[in-house]
């Protein structure tokens, strides 16, 4: 919950978040969609990844693919609930 509430660059990890949820992306395609810095996304996926919150297929490299982690994806309504109460501050 600190990920993504707690900390500065929370709102930003929501964010990708909620892009992951729907499909696996790059971390260009999510600079993109979310108009931030390619370094502040790779920052962003760093901390997640770390966290065991995303995945990828290719260890970080460029164009490497980040997913949810199975246990986010089950526990996803957790995720929801966070989302719902982040977004009124």
């Amino acid at each position: 919950m600190y990920l993504l509430v707690g900390s500065k660059g929370g709102r930003n990890r929501v964010q990708m978040l909620k892009l992951l949820k729907d499909e696996p992306m790059n971390a260009n395609r999510i600079g993109e969609r979310l108009g931030l810095d390619y370094k502040t996304i790779q920052h962003h996926l760093k901390i997640l990844q770390e966290n065991n919150v995303v995945i990828t297929n290719s260890g970080g490299s460029y164009g490497a693919m980040y997913f949810l982690t199975p246990y986010l994806e089950k526990n996803i309504n957790v995720l929801e609930e966070i989302w719902a109460q982040f977004g009124k501050r």
